[in-house]
């Protein structure tokens, strides 16, 4: 156990399975930490790393993603949903790919997964005494990307995609006491994200959720306001980043296997080259 050391997770949608390899290093490498924290696709291979369950996030993300059922227009069609939510967070987790909610819940660490509030467009995050059992809707609410998913009702509070509001919950990291931590990005260095081409459609989709819509129109400032202070606590000592070392091929609807292998593979040596630095750190 890395004691006193966070462990922050960016989203990204397929970008996901770069992060999915890191993890898939760290589990090998018995690498555990007292405290994680994510969003979106983050939050989602974070479970499986927490339930100790090695290779699991490959089989979810790359092995099914030529499923219909898990992406696809169809879906879209059908639902008004990309990727198939109830597909991806009720039939993968009970049936097909079973997880292990026993060793996920049975685990020391703090698992806090961030989500947007759609009244108020500011972060919502939930610690494990939050969510208790109901890991898998707090999930679902984190990875419901706007436009192409639908909301998800928890708590009397309406939520959608965690990046939109907080990329990078490196604040709340520290605000919850973690001082130093390991921080996973799904972009390469020198990245900005730059204004959506479709946030004037927000108004449209989105009219009775004001919050949602100024959130969805800052949402490229956040992000890179988010990466200056990473990398200003990264010049301080307080946080080492791993990242894409190249731009990446993979798109956020990604489905060709090959691609997803290949950054999986990726994410999985550039942890294998950090583990004696984060182990030193």
């Amino acid at each position: 156990m890395l004691n006193n050391v966070g462990l922050v997770l960016e989203g990204g949608g397929m970008r996901g399975v770069y992060t999915a390899g890191v993890l898939e290093c760290f589990l090998e490498s018995n690498l555990n930490f007292p405290y994680v924290i994510g969003v979106s696709a983050g939050a989602c291979n974070a479970a499986s790393y927490l339930s100790k369950q090695k290779g699991r996030n490959h089989k979810v993300n790359i092995d099914y993603v030529t499923d219909p059922r898990y992406l696809s227009w169809r879906n879209f069609l059908k639902t008004r949903q990309v990727f198939g939510m109830d597909f991806i967070f009720g039939e993968i987790p009970n049936k097909l790919v079973p997880y292990d909610y026993d060793a996920f819940y049975r685990s020391p660490a703090e698992f806090v997964v961030g989500t947007t509030d759609c009244i108020t467009g500011k972060p919502v995050y939930f610690s494990k005494q939050e969510y208790g059992h109901e890991i898998l809707t707090v999930l679902k609410a984190s990875s419901s990307l706007p436009f192409v998913a639908e909301e998800v009702s928890f708590q009397d509070k309406i939520l959608l995609d965690g990046g939109i509001s907080d990329p990078i919950p490196i604040k709340k990291a520290q605000q919850d006491g973690y001082n130093k931590n390991i921080v996973v990005l799904t972009r390469n260095y020198g990245y900005q994200k730059k204004p959506s081409r479709f946030h004037f459609l927000a108004k449209g989709k989105y009219p009775n959720y004001p919050g949602l819509q100024n959130a969805l129109k800052r949402r490229y400032q956040t992000y890179n306001e988010t990466i200056r202070y990473l990398e200003e606590e990264e010049n301080k000592g307080n946080v080492l980043i791993i990242r894409p070392s190249e731009p990446i091929e993979v798109g956020r609807m990604e489905r060709k296997p090959e691609k997803l292998e290949k950054l999986y593979e990726s994410g999985y040596k550039d942890a294998k080259n950090y583990i004696q630095k984060i182990t030193q750190w």
